[in-house]
């Protein structure tokens, strides 16, 4: 799965760290979540995208090819 996490928190003015707070995790998680280490779970998901304002699609993209 892919994501545009870095970048809409960047064009928020949003630290990992703020982040994470907002969405009740660590901020290694929410940078293995941007760096494409981890897929996260669809509560987390959730989360992360209302945390930056935006749709669950307008973060996170969903590519079946490996």
């Amino acid at each position: 799965m892919k994501n545009f996490i870095k970048k809409i928190r960047k064009q928020s003015n949003i630290t990992q760290a703020k982040l994470a707070l907002l969405c009740g995790v660590s901020r290694q998680t929410i940078n293995c979540v941007e760096n494409d280490k981890y897929d996260p779970a669809l509560v987390l998901a959730f989360k992360i995208s209302r945390a930056l304002d935006k749709n669950l699609e307008e973060v996170f993209i969903y590519d079946e090819i490996p």
